[in-house]
């Protein structure tokens, strides 16, 4: 087994390697299991969150110890480099890879379980939500300073930035699901744009949150705006495409 543990845990580390290898014995699963299976787990006193990324077939096997690495790697290493920048993220723990001679078996990825107040999602499907604007026009803000620092998260949808609620109409982001990022010595306009249209397509929400992002971009927030709802509804276009031909593919392989 190849591990590495953040200095801050090395103290815990043999009972952090002993709730990965109980894995499939103990925790309580949060969520359902779909292509990762996520456990939370006690480590003396403190919830820990582990996520087991799916056994890649054969050809990802080969892909995963030689030439690319794995997910649980990349998730704890750009853990790492989004607080260095200050960005929110649950404390990183520890990633976990097992090998056999063909490849990579099984990766697992350790880090804090955070107690949000909700997810980017709940703005979504709750227009009544408290404080909805105020928690939008904050995003926004959150969302720049990550494009100004050069980061593209790459997998910024709904389900994947937790909110916490540190005082009154003042509000943290954490982001999930880290294994997709790009790091950039500058993001453009388009890319911006681009990165922003995955999380939904409500126009409320695109009004906000362009009005805000636009004022700190300095750009016109009308032409922002306008960029910003055809990008999302072509995204959402080639979502709704793409998951109608898997399904497709599922029937016909029945």
């Amino acid at each position: 087994m190849k591990y590495e543990i953040s200095p801050h845990f090395l103290q815990h580390s043999e009972a952090v390697k002993q709730l990965v290898s109980n894995f499939k014995h103990g925790g309580s699963l949060l969520g359902e299991a779909a292509r990762n299976t996520i456990k939370i787990f006690t480590l003396h006193g403190h919830k820990i969150n582990i996520k087991s990324f799916r056994i890649p077939g054969i050809h990802n096997k080969i892909i995963y110890r030689y030439f690319r690495k794995s997910k649980a790697r990349r998730s704890f290493e750009y853990a790492n480099r989004l607080l260095q920048n200050g960005i929110g993220t649950p404390q990183p723990i520890a990633f976990f890879e097992n090998y056999s001679w063909l490849g990579l078996e099984d990766s697992y990825y350790v880090s804090e379980q955070l107690q949000a107040d909700l997810m980017y999602r709940e703005l979504t499907t709750n227009p009544d939500y408290p404080d909805r604007e105020q928690i939008l026009r904050q995003y926004a803000r959150f969302a720049f300073l990550l494009h100004e620092k050069g980061i593209e998260f790459i997998d910024n949808t709904s389900g994947n930035t937790l909110i916490c609620k540190t005082g009154e109409s003042r509000y943290e982001f954490f982001l999930v699901d880290l294994n997709r990022m790009n790091f950039h010595n500058k993001i453009g306009y388009s890319k911006r744009i681009e990165n922003l249209s995955k999380l939904t397509t409500q126009e409320d929400i695109l009004q906000i949150m362009s009005d805000e992002y636009a004022l700190l971009y300095k750009v016109p927030a009308p032409e922002f705006h306008a960029r910003l709802r055809e990008e999302a509804h072509r995204f959402q276009d080639n979502f709704n495409r793409r998951r109608r031909i898997k399904k497709k593919i599922r029937f016909w392989k029945k």
